[in-house]
């Protein structure tokens, strides 16, 4: 299928879209990267932190405040340049995984070798169907990038009986320019060699500086209710344009809706197409606030006959 607006591999297409569209990046509606859509501005509580990109990173501080709300050693996490580094160097330290399809596409990109059997990848929710693990299912390396705004917990604990644990407080945040993610190793052994691994100053000093405070402004319990309240909403919106969404447990509805991608960017709303989850026709719509949810229903209102 061809595409007016080419989808980028892992959504957050907004600033593309816009490119395309030549209009304001802030003017789409950017639903293709499933961001927290009821996190705080933190615009002033950063700009606060400026003076912190004239020194040197230091993340001490930052790793101490998140494992107070994982409840586990400062010593077993590793704070990384995003989600996707957390990934790439798991990857490295144990190069050969099982991934079972459809699946977020960067474990693939980053395993040596996918091979069944093999020390398995799982994200939870499921990543790109929402759905959360059943409690008896097992693998060694959970991907909680999107578990927070699903529960309203910090973590499953898979880490507690020798799972590994990446996350992306950049979704949680709602900042994925400000690259924080995450690594909670099950032993000090593991958390020293993914540190070797790792860049120095991996994590930029702005994130390092500012992720205490922003963290003692985390209200978890009451952001997973609003996103699933809204979720309904949005769920509400696509029926009422004729569509039937999957079920869902994350911050987004998959729905299969050949097309509907293209036409959407037409409007300046963006969506993540579903073809690298080899999963064409469909797409995955986050969960907007309630004004981006009154853009999205007028414009389905005319694009959808």
């Amino acid at each position: 299928m061809s595409h007016d607006f080419p989808p980028g591999a892992h959504g957050g297409d907004g600033a593309r879209l816009a490119e395309s569209l030549g209009v304001a990046v802030e003017d789409v509606l950017d639903l293709s990267a499933s961001l927290n859509p009821v996190a705080p501005d933190f615009e002033v509580l950063l700009r606060c932190h400026l003076r912190a990109l004239g020194r040197y990173p230091q993340a001490g501080r930052a790793t101490a405040a998140l494992a107070a709300c994982l409840g586990v050693d400062p010593d077993l996490v590793v704070l990384t340049n995003g989600g996707a580094e957390a990934i790439a160097l798991l990857a490295a330290e144990s190069p050969v995984g099982w991934v079972r399809d459809p699946e977020f596409s960067l474990y693939r990109r980053h395993l040596r070798e996918v091979a069944p059997g093999a020390p398995r990848w799982r994200s939870n929710p499921h990543n790109p169907s929402g759905l959360l693990a059943e409690a008896e299912e097992t693998a060694e390396v959970w991907d909680e990038a999107f578990w927070a705004l699903a529960t309203g917990t910090w973590t499953r604990g898979d880490f507690e009986r020798g799972g590994i644990v990446v996350g992306s407080l950049t979704k949680l945040l709602a900042c994925p320019g400000l690259r924080i993610g995450y690594v909670v190793c099950p032993d000090h052994d593991l958390a020293g060699r993914i540190r070797l691994r790792q860049p120095a100053w991996s994590l930029n000093g702005l994130a390092a500086a500012a992720l205490p405070d922003m963290l003692s402004e985390v209200r978890l319990g009451q952001w997973a209710a609003k996103i699933a309240a809204l979720r309904d909403e949005l769920r509400g919106v696509l029926v009422s344009a004729g569509f039937t969404p999957e079920p869902s447990d994350a911050n987004w509805l998959v729905v299969r809706a050949p097309g509907l991608r293209d036409r959407l960017a037409r409007a300046a709303i963006s969506v993540r197409d579903c073809a690298n989850f080899a999963m064409p026709g469909y797409v995955r719509i986050a969960v907007p606030d309630r004004e981006g949810l009154e853009r999205l229903a007028d414009a389905l209102g005319r694009v959808v006959q």
